[in-house]
């Protein structure tokens, strides 16, 4: 009789302990307990026994001001950035933070998994709050079901987008965090991209994508899943099944974005070609993704930076920026001529003031870098902004219901007139084994 109990009482555990949460709040006052929040130290590590906790060997630091709302009474900070983490199910999750100080000023960076911007700069005054909310999407490689999985590069097994949790990146110049909510939700907008290395979250500074920036311009309500990896075209974006994880994640009225071009024109088979393989694969996409009540977006490959004689950017993509519009137009798909608006854009800055956009640096500029950076392809966090600031103007421009969800007072943009350079800053990230201190070109 105490075997079988004993047995039942194991089995039970274990159905418990399969039942992952999915809803947390934290408070990381260092003195004061707070009804319905798991209280946090600063020596509280990650572990997967623990589920949370800080992570990457980074250690923040508890301040207690002593005042009378418990979940505003302190709060932990850090010279450096830091970073916590939470064992969470693939799924969107709402998110509400909590900063400020009661005595000082606070400046608060946030971004999460790999590099994704969620908000910018957040200051806010002695004796002031703010309550800072979005929704994330986080995800594993297994597909459903099935028995598939994302077939991923190497340099992607240790990438924070395919983990098992969720990791918060706290930044800037005195981030103050006293809370942290975080809860399942499903019934958001999860708006998918797929794409290649001028879409994908960049692990490493001073690389940097409009995919990752374009969360920070969002509301709550809606999710971006950032399903583009470096060096991907239409074929391999499939067959190392992309899409069918695109497919299996997503619930009708969600979005795809899909941005490719430049590596598609390296196949040079019988049937590869602008309106040949990349036109057909475009049109499966777009069509697997409508049949199953999803809103597909096409954009135009970004120009690399490739200017003539003339000051001019000459077109280095060849037919691919034009098959993409015709078949947005024959599918009646929302077009965003990216393509378009970076040339613009570079035009605009010239052939100088373009190189501030892209990986572009001296010799010696980063530590274990003794090699110049001249990358006209790919961009820094300056470049990835304002191109995100482009693809944002696009949503607008169709009249996309995504536009709901664009957060409030956005101006317009016009990539005629870019954002001044000297007055663009990001923190850096340590996650890269390579913390770089990019110099202007």
């Amino acid at each position: 009789m105490i075997k079988k109990l004993t047995i039942l009482i194991l089995l039970f555990s274990q159905v418990i302990s399969a039942q992952q949460i999915t809803s947390y709040k934290f408070s990381f006052g260092p003195a004061k307990e707070v009804p319905g929040y798991i209280k946090v130290g600063p020596s509280q590590k990650y572990s997967s026994e623990t589920s949370y906790g800080f992570d990457f060997g980074t250690i923040p630091f508890a301040v207690d001001r002593g005042g009378k709302k418990p979940l505003t009474s302190g709060f932990i900070t850090s010279d450096r950035p830091f970073f916590f983490s939470v064992n969470l199910p693939e799924g969107n999750y709402n998110i509400k933070i909590t900063v400020g100080d009661i005595k000082e000023a606070s400046q608060t960076t946030v971004r999460v998994e790999s590099r994704r911007l969620i908000f910018e700069k957040i200051k806010t005054e002695p004796g002031k709050f703010k309550n800072l909310t979005t929704t994330v999407n986080i995800r594993v490689p297994a597909i459903g079901n099935t028995g598939e999985e994302v077939n991923r590069k190497p340099r992607e097994q240790n990438k924070l987008n395919w983990d098992n949790k969720l990791t918060f990146e706290f930044s800037d110049k005195r981030p103050c965090i006293c809370a942290l909510e975080i809860s399942r939700v499903y019934d958001v907008v999860t708006i998918f991209l797929a794409g290649n290395s001028t879409v994908v979250d960049q692990d490493d500074d001073p690389w940097a994508s409009w995919g990752q920036i374009f969360p920070r311009f969002l509301k709550q309500g809606a999710a971006v899943s950032n399903q583009a990896e470096s060096g991907l075209s239409f074929g391999s974006f499939l067959s190392s099944n992309r899409l069918k994880k695109v497919l299996d994640m997503m619930r009708p009225g969600d979005y795809l974005f899909i941005e490719f071009g430049h590596n598609d024109q390296k196949e040079k088979g019988p049937d590869d070609g602008a309106f040949k393989s990349y036109s057909e694969r475009m049109r499966l996409f777009v069509n697997e993704f409508r049949n199953k009540g999803g809103i597909p977006v096409i954009v135009s490959p970004a120009n690399r930076r490739s200017f003539g004689e003339d000051g001019k950017i000459t077109n280095s993509l060849g037919d691919y920026p034009e098959a993409a519009r015709q078949v947005a137009k024959e599918l009646d798909v929302p077009f965003i001529d990216l393509n378009g608006m970076t040339k613009t854009l570079y035009e605009q800055l010239g052939q100088e003031n373009s190189k501030r956009l892209f990986v572009i640096y001296p010799a010696n500029s980063f530590p274990g870098e003794p090699k110049a950076l001249n990358d006209n392809t790919h961009f820094n966090s300056y470049g990835a902004y304002e191109l995100a600031k482009c693809v944002i103007e696009g949503i607008r421009e169709n009249n996309l219901g995504l536009k709901k969800y664009l957060i409030k007072g956005l101006p317009s943009f016009n990539p005629a007139k870019p954002d001044p350079f000297e007055e663009f800053s990001l923190p850096l990230s340590p996650h890269s084994p390579v913390v770089v201190t990019p110099l202007n070109p």
